[in-house]
């Protein structure tokens, strides 16, 4: 499952909203709709950011041509793949729900940085 848009190290979204995963994927299940920035509403270091930013899971052939598309990273794919509901609504993942935490996505990456040390 890919994972965006995470929080840069300064707190902002890695997501500039340039649309070029959704360009790269080949089921058509990511919708993004850009919005621009301005300096009293920042939500990312570009000059646009993704206002919605949807995967719908239910198309997702899980290709990871969205992750090589994004000039910032901020497209991951996890290991999660055991993907099962009975309400088809509740697949379609939003921005929201995709955004990950500052602080656990510094845990996570210290927890990688350990374990290549080992």
């Amino acid at each position: 499952m890919a994972a965006p848009p995470a929080a840069a190290r300064n707190g902002l979204e890695r997501c500039i909203g340039c649309s070029l995963c959704a360009a790269a994927c080949p089921a058509r299940c990511l919708r993004v709709v850009p919005a621009a920035n301005t300096e009293e509403n920042r939500h990312s270091p570009g000059e646009r950011y993704a206002e919605v930013y949807e995967i719908n899971l239910l198309r997702c052939i899980f290709c990871g041509y969205c992750e090589e598309a994004c000039p910032t990273n901020a497209m991951v794919l996890r290991e999660t793949f055991e993907l099962a509901d009975s309400i088809p609504e509740d697949m379609i993942f939003t921005k929201e729900r995709l955004t990950v935490p500052l602080s656990r996505a510094l845990e996570e990456a210290e927890a990688v940085r350990i374990r290549n040390l080992s």
